[in-house]
């Protein structure tokens, strides 16, 4: 990979605000599907945060090949938010849980984590939602593919 390919561009900039625009709309919408009595503390910037680093290092660096290219990767993308962001939430879960001492190990942590992934996965699977992240990111991927063909 050539050094100019981690370089920062006007798709990668494109592509991480559009990515942590949808972390933050996805999270709104998550917030309706969990039960009320959920404290979420930092859950809109943590995610705001996972977007802009997926749309950076996912979408920013691949598109430039054609808008139909552009589709696949703002998916791939938002998919990648989505992966992170259960494997982040589900991990401070399992630390808070661990100083519960609702684990007797770390093996036990782990496998709680997975556990606690599984249930907010769970309440992903919404169709509203689930419409949202994949309109978001093929949006993601054209509104990058656009900025890279115009001011490249």
């Amino acid at each position: 990979m050539p050094l100019t390919d981690k370089m920062p561009s006007s798709a990668r900039f494109a592509a991480a605000v559009s990515l942590g625009l949808l972390g933050w709309i996805g999270s709104e919408m998550i917030r309706d599907l969990m039960p009320p009595h959920t404290a979420f503390g930092w859950f809109n910037y943590v995610n705001v945060v996972l977007g802009l680093l997926c749309g950076w290092s996912v979408v920013g660096g691949r598109v430039g090949t054609g808008y139909v290219d552009s589709i696949s990767i703002g998916l791939t993308g938002s998919a990648a938010l989505v992966f992170w962001g259960l494997f982040t939430q589900s991990f401070n879960l399992m630390l808070a849980q661990s100083l519960d001492r609702k684990y007797d190990g770390p093996v036990e942590g782990v496998t709680g984590m997975f556990d606690n992934a599984v249930d907010y996965g769970q309440y992903l699977l919404d169709g509203p939602l689930i419409a949202v992240l994949v309109a978001g990111g093929i949006l993601t991927g054209l509104i990058a593919e656009f900025v890279v063909r115009r001011w490249t």
